[in-house]
């Protein structure tokens, strides 16, 4: 089989080569025989890589060692649901699942589009084909995951890396994947723009769709990496700004961008080049995501390993799409020239433009922290560390910025909002956020940043159930019916921009699970059976430690009794895992008790089997499960958004969207376990670091070479060895009297500057903190000025003037009107 795989993907190579060359010939002589042949054999690409898909899942089901991939990624004992995701659990197969999965969603936008979009078509083809054929070029060459053992089989597998094998991870990798390849497809639909000349809003349309399927799976896959990380890593944490983690997050910046700013192509002809730009920067960073996970240019527990040669073939790919990408968009720029200007900063599009401006700047900076370690070491000959301190510090204000454009730009009118509209329309979302404030305040939440986040999150909740009841009202005055039956019309009628509001509703939601992350409590207790003691609200008794195994691991599990109240409220058995031929690298199996106000989290952080003592990680952390709940919220938005005007009928009439709300809601209600009685033990004061060394745990990079991660944040925590060489260190000097600045010069001596998280704001370093700076002081001097532009430019003599829209504003019938009539167009 391992013989028919590489043959299947020699073939797929030469049928994606004819498909590429026969679409263009044909669509440069207008040859509809050879472009439908073309087409034909592009559909054939996805039949082949189905193939070769099939033989490479049969082979690890089967337990076909002789493949080396299968060898190294899976063994006979492990359940079948890890052995079909050992398909991408490795470099090589994460390639062809990558080049599979794009395959067929090509097929299926050329299917779709084929007749809607005849004169892009061909050109569609040809940039899909060319970017299938640059993956399976590489498996050809370099990493086929077909290659066999030449001479001694092994006779079992060395197995998938433990960490890997969990729910969320099985599922995590094909969701970023699609979210991925599915930005290829606006991608294509560009050039084809670009190449034909055909530069109206049509090609828009054809490629916003694909968008939101990316987004959405891109948001999906992301969510699923914080639970991975939240349910798997065992540090009470959920995201670590780790540089894989970051190459997910890149493109969805873009694409949120894109999704905005196509809106105000729609409504007014504008920012045409800057929508095109998003579209190539979208898909040229899901490309250098690709290459930084898998090249070795980043340090990264979860990235494939180094490999010089990949680097260099990704960077030759990366520098033709940069150039040929742009090189149309100069040549094709008098088409693409604005057919409005900015009338007002008063007005949504102005919204749009900062949002996009802010969201541009995150991508530009994650980019440039993420890769700052290695041009530090490329310039200076030393590796620095760009940790989550680093990220914190410039990501928290931007995220509150944005949230808060969330609640401003749907309160703006497009084109200009009248000082009159603007008091109407932000008392009341202004009046919550004053009033949330002042109640998170007097409740002793800290200000910065969960109080600010608190109010925020009000504001812009109000706003949006403004929008609603407001359109509702004009609905019912419309029709005549009811106001439940109007807001339902309306989000029928409007599944768009009802649908992008409940989207909104859904980040409000996870921002109210960020926001609790200051108020995490956190606890180490040394218990032996029988003794108890108390984080929080919950008192937690040790009563046995067991060690059991099966055939594919040896578990030592922690059982403890959970109180809260003076009442028993269940049981809690975290556990360490240790996998056969993984002795090594050790699972924390975290025990977790979810309800909506807060998750009980607990860790066996350390045992001693002979006298049943136990270590327990307390983590007490409010509102976490608010952001699980509101990707849920966020996905039924974006559902209907994408939902055709038919299916949403059925959809309304079967299960409304209030149904799957309330059912998600119970089943976080439902969670927490049922109560039993309670026996007393002896309590026992939790073993309490100090602030100090809390604050040097999370500024200091465990040091033991594999984890790349702080020391609060070690997967191999109890047992890493860099903690119990560092550990000790900080310990004995802080209680000598040393400062945190202390201990840090020391560790810098002794590690060198790699174990800081921050870089030292000296010398070559100094770029680090000035790059965000010059950047964001750049693009608000560019956009400024070309707004100002826009602002200046001459009147065009048929459209009306802004005198008129504000005399539209003062009449009230005028102004529901021509709002009655821009919901229509959503």
């Amino acid at each position: 089989m391992a013989s028919f795989g590489s043959f299947t993907l020699l073939a797929t190579f030469v049928v994606a080569a004819y498909a590429l060359t026969s679409s263009v010939v044909g669509a440069r002589r207008r040859s509809t025989a050879l472009i439908a042949s073309g087409i034909g054999a592009f559909y054939l690409t996805a039949g082949l890589l189905t193939v070769a898909s099939g033989v490479i899942v049969r082979a690890f089901v089967v337990g076909d060692f002789t493949i080396k991939y299968v060898q190294h990624y899976s063994d006979s004992v492990q359940p079948l649901a890890y052995r079909i995701a050992s398909y991408w659990g490795g470099l090589d197969g994460s390639i062809l699942f990558w080049v599979f999965l794009l395959s067929v969603f090509g097929s299926v936008a050329v299917w779709v589009n084929r007749e809607r979009h005849r004169e892009l078509i061909p050109w569609v083809v040809a940039v899909i084909a060319a970017t299938e054929m640059f993956f399976i070029f590489i498996m050809a060459v370099h990493n086929n995951p077909f290659d066999p053992f030449l001479t001694t089989v092994p006779a079992e597998g060395r197995g998938l890396n433990p960490l890997l094998q969990n729910f969320y991870m099985a599922i995590h990798p094909p969701s970023l994947y699609t979210g991925f390849v599915a930005m290829t497809i606006p991608y294509a639909f560009g050039i084809a723009a670009l190449v034909t000349g055909h530069l109206d809003d049509s090609w828009l349309r054809a490629v916003r769709r694909w968008t939101m399927i990316g987004w959405l799976f891109l948001t999906f896959g992301l969510t699923l990496g914080m639970l991975w990380a939240y349910e798997e890593l065992g540090w009470g944490g959920f995201w670590a700004w780790d540089p894989v983690e970051n190459a997910g997050l890149l493109p969805w910046f873009t694409a949120t961008a894109f999704l905005h700013s196509v809106m105000v192509q729609e409504r007014r002809g504008m920012l045409r080049v800057w929508n095109v730009t998003l579209v190539i920067v979208t898909f040229f960073l899901t490309i250098f995501g690709t290459f930084m996970t898998r090249s070795g240019v980043v340090q990264s527990v979860h990235a494939f390993g180094e490999d010089h040669w990949l680097a260099g073939v990704f960077s030759v790919f990366m520098v033709v799409i940069i150039v040929f990408s742009f090189g149309l968009v100069l040549y094709r720029l008098p088409l693409l020239k604005s057919r409005h200007e900015l009338d007002s900063w008063m007005s949504r599009e102005a919204a749009f433009l900062a949002n996009n401006w802010i969201l541009l700047f995150s991508a530009f900076f994650v980019l440039f922290a993420t890769m700052f370690p290695t041009l530090a070491e490329a310039v200076s000959g030393r590796r620095l560390t760009v940790g989550p301190p680093f990220f914190n510090k410039w990501m928290l204000p931007i995220g509150l910025i944005l949230l808060l454009l969330t609640g401003i730009a749907p309160l703006l009118a497009w084109r200009k909002t009248t000082l009159s509209n603007l008091l109407t329309l932000f008392i009341w979302p202004v009046s919550a956020a004053i009033v949330t404030g002042a109640a998170v305040y007097g409740l002793g939440i800290r200000v910065w940043v969960s109080g600010l986040c608190f109010a925020f999150c009000a504001f812009v909740f109000v706003t949006i159930l403004q929008e609603f009841v407001r359109g509702a009202a004009v609905r019912k005055g419309a029709t005549g019916t009811d106001v439940v039956t109007a807001m339902i019309g309306l989000v029928g009628r409007s599944r768009r921009r009802y649908g992008g509001y409940i989207v909104h509703v859904g980040i409000v939601l996870m921002f109210l699970g960020f926001a609790g992350q200051g108020y995490k409590q956190e606890a180490q207790l040394l218990l032996k059976p029988g003794q108890q003691s108390t984080v929080g609200a919950f008192t937690i008794r040790h009563d046995a430690l067991t060690v059991t195994s099966d055939q594919q691991k040896q578990m030592i599990t922690g059982h403890a009794t959970i109180s809260r109240g003076g009442a028993v409220i269940g049981r809690m058995d975290p556990a360490k895992w240790f996998f056969v031929r993984h002795e090594n690298e050790p699972t924390s199996e975290v025990a977790i008790r979810r309800a909506p106000g807060e998750d009980l989290y607990i860790v066996l952080a350390g045992y001693e089997v002979e006298t049943q003592t136990a270590t327990y990680a307390v983590t007490i952390n409010p509102l976490v499960d608010w952001i699980w709940f509101g990707f849920g919220v966020l996905a039924i938005g974006t559902f209907i958004a994408l939902l055709p005007e038919s299916a949403f009928a059925f959809a309304a009439a079967r299960l409304p969207a209030g149904a799957v709300t309330t059912s998600l809601l119970l089943l976080l209600i439902l969670l927490p376990s049922v109560g039993r009685a309670q026996d007393a033990g002896m309590s026992v004061a939790p073993v309490q670091s100090s602030d100090a060394k809390r604050k040097l745990e999370g500024e200091l990079m465990c040091m033991c070479g594999g984890c790349r991660a702080p020391m609060n944040n070690c997967p191999m925590a109890p047992g890493c060895h860099g903690l119990r060489a560092q550990e000790p260190k900080i310990d004995a000097m802080l209680a000598a009297g040393s400062t945190p600045e202390v201990v840090k010069a020391a560790f810098v001596k002794e590690y060198g500057e790699a174990v800081l998280l921050e870089p030292p704001d000296t010398g070559f370093n100094k770029l680090a903190w000035l790059f965000p700076y010059a950047v964001g002081a750049a693009g608000a001097t560019a956009i400024g000025l070309v707004a100002w532009r826009w602002s200046h430019a001459p009147a065009d003599p048929a459209a009306p003037s802004a005198a008129a829209i504000g005399a539209a504003g003062g009449d009230p019938t005028l102004e529901e009107k021509l709002d009655d009539e821009l919901r229509d167009l959503d």
